[in-house]
C-alpha cells in the first residue's frame, strides 16, 4: 500500500513538472516567434483593425522590397570601401568616393523609411497615432532605424 501510495504521488509529481516545462517550452516558443515576425512598426500595435492590417501589407508589398534594395546597396558600397581602404595603394580620393556613396545610401535609406511611417500614419486611429508614436522614439533611442535599420536584419 505504500508503495503504492509512493509511486502515485512520485507520478503525479512528475506529470506536473513535465506539463510546467512543454507549457514553459510552447510558451517560449510562441514569444519568440511572435517577436522574430516583425516586419514594421505597426507590428508592435496590437489593436489594428483587419482593414488597417491589410492596409499595412499592401505598403509592405512596395516598401519592404525598395528597402531591401537599398540595403543590399549600402552592403555592396561598404565592401568597396573596405576593399579601398585595404588595397596596396589606398587611394585617398577613391576612399573618400566610397564614403560618400555609403552616406548616399543611408541617406536614401533614412528618407525611404521617413516616407513609410508617414504613409503608415495615415491608417492609424488617434489612440494607434500616440502608440505609434511612443514606438517610434523607443526605436530611434536606440539608434539607427529600429526594425527598418541594417542592424536589426542582422538581428533575425
Amino acid at each position: 500500500m505504500a508503495s503504492g501510495s509512493f509511486l502515485f504521488g512520485f507520478l503525479s509529481a512528475l506529470s506536473i513538472v513535465l506539463a510546467v516545462f512543454v507549457g514553459s517550452y510552447y510558451y517560449l516558443k510562441y514569444t519568440r516567434w511572435k517577436h522574430s515576425n516583425i516586419k514594421g512598426y505597426l507590428d508592435l500595435i496590437p489593436d489594428l483593425t483587419g482593414e488597417q492590417r491589410q492596409k499595412v501589407q499592401d505598403i509592405r508589398k512596395t516598401f519592404l522590397p525598395r528597402v531591401e534594395k537599398i540595403r543590399q546597396d549600402l552592403c555592396q558600397k561598404r565592401m568597396a570601401l573596405a576593399r579601398a581602404l585595404f588595397s596596396e595603394s589606398a587611394d585617398r580620393s577613391g576612399v573618400h568616393a566610397a564614403a560618400q556613396d555609403i552616406l548616399k545610401c543611408q541617406s536614401e535609406l533614412e528618407h525611404a523609411v521617413i516616407e513609410h511611417i508617414l504613409e503608415e500614419k495615415e491608417i492609424l486611429n488617434e489612440s494607434q497615432r500616440l502608440d505609434f508614436f511612443h514606438i517610434i522614439l523607443q526605436q530611434f533611442a536606440q539608434g539607427g532605424l529600429g526594425v527598418h535599420d541594417i542592424k536589426a536584419r542582422r538581428k533575425s
